[in-house]
């Protein structure tokens, strides 16, 4: 529903510089594309260039960025962080889908399925026994939940989403489609030349305020239980396997790959397609940049690159130096080339004495 310059404004704590107060705002858009009725955000300076052609009705703007060539038809959204601000108006002309109390008729459910008034649970969706859901919590078509599942309030559980028996979820936990959690872990000893499977029966519990990305799995502990702290973010893709104790507010992109029995520390950034051992223990607040194998402990605010990864100062003389091998084994061959001519030389002159 559009909303005035004005309400937009009051809404994200902003100060408008222009005179349309009333101006109709009805979308968001990235700064190279808004057009009219639309807010946009301009955060960094590269992008500065694009304002003096827009043709959005709203930009968020720091309050001391200093901008001269912005157009008269385009109201200055002055705030103190235009990012969150950009957010939060997002949020606002853009909402989420919301679901309502249903149960639809075409659902399975268990025996002692206990779940609040406000639950929304979709066509097709499998409960099992012994499950509990909590207030505004939504489980959508097709999902499966095994027995014996706890998932807080205000979860969102998406399509073809699967949870095993056990799992424990906190309040406001999404589960993206594809995303499997719970499953056995990838373990087994080498007897008789055959693989035995070493059983996996414990479970998974997921803090608060969790997102899980799609296609992503998180594997059971073999005794005790995978733990992913409160407002960790797991992109689509990546593989947390059993035993993994990771902190509060954890960052891990697509394509990363954590062993088993791993420790991520508070505020750890593992970046895109990055690999962990296992037994490995990451520091509070370190960061695994994109592509890293990681095979050892990293210390708390530790930066770490390449693979086998060091640290990342380290890493980065390496690969300067790596870089300028070819000037160097160019350089070393005209070296030879001199001596050989001046061994040639030498012996030339031996012979004529």
């Amino acid at each position: 529903m559009p909303i005035t310059l004005k309400e937009l404004a009051d809404f994200c704590d902003a100060h408008i510089e222009g005179d349309n107060l009333s101006a109709l705002i009805e979308s968001a858009a990235d700064i190279t594309s808004a057009q009219a009725g639309q807010v946009t955000q301009l955060t960094n300076s590269r992008y500065a260039r694009y304002l003096k052609d827009s043709k959005a009705s709203a930009c968020f703007i720091a309050t001391d960025f200093a901008v001269d060539n912005s157009p008269d038809t385009i109201a200055l959204l002055r705030c103190a962080d235009p990012e969150m601000a950009f957010i939060k108006a997002v949020g606002l002309l853009h909402p989420d889908r919301a679901y309502g109390q249903h149960i639809a008729p075409q659902a399975v459910l268990g025996n002692n399925v206990n779940f609040d008034e406000t639950v929304h649970i979709g066509a097709f969706a499998v409960i099992g026994d012994d499950v509990n859901i909590g207030e505004g919590s939504v489980v959508l078509a097709g999902a499966y939940i095994g027995n014996n599942v706890k998932i807080g309030k205000h979860c969102r559980i998406y399509p073809y989403a699967v949870i095993y028996d056990d799992v424990v979820l906190g309040d406001n936990v999404i589960i993206h489609s594809g995303a499997i959690i719970g499953a056995d872990g990838f373990g087994y000893k080498f007897r008789n030349n055959a693989h035995v499977k070493v059983p996996q029966v414990g479970n998974v519990v997921i803090a608060d305020n969790v997102e899980i990305g799609a296609n992503t799995c998180i594997d059971r502990g073999a005794l005790g239980s995978t733990t992913i702290g409160a407002g960790s973010k797991i992109d689509n893709l990546v593989q947390v396997g059993h035993n993994n104790q990771v902190g509060k507010h954890v960052i891990m992109c697509g394509l990363t790959g954590v062993s088993g029995s791993c420790t991520i520390g508070d505020y750890a950034i593992l970046a895109g397609s990055s690999g962990i051992a296992d037994h490995v223990n990451i520091g509070q607040g370190a960061v695994i940049m994109a592509r890293s194998g990681v095979a050892g402990d990293v210390a708390a605010g530790t930066q770490m690159f390449g693979s086998p990864a060091k640290e990342k100062r380290i890493a980065y003389k390496e690969q300067i130096a790596i870089s300028k091998l070819p000037e160097l084994l160019k350089t070393v061959k005209q070296l030879e080339e001199k001596i050989q001519a001046l061994e040639k030389q030498g012996n030339n002159d031996v012979q004529c004495e």
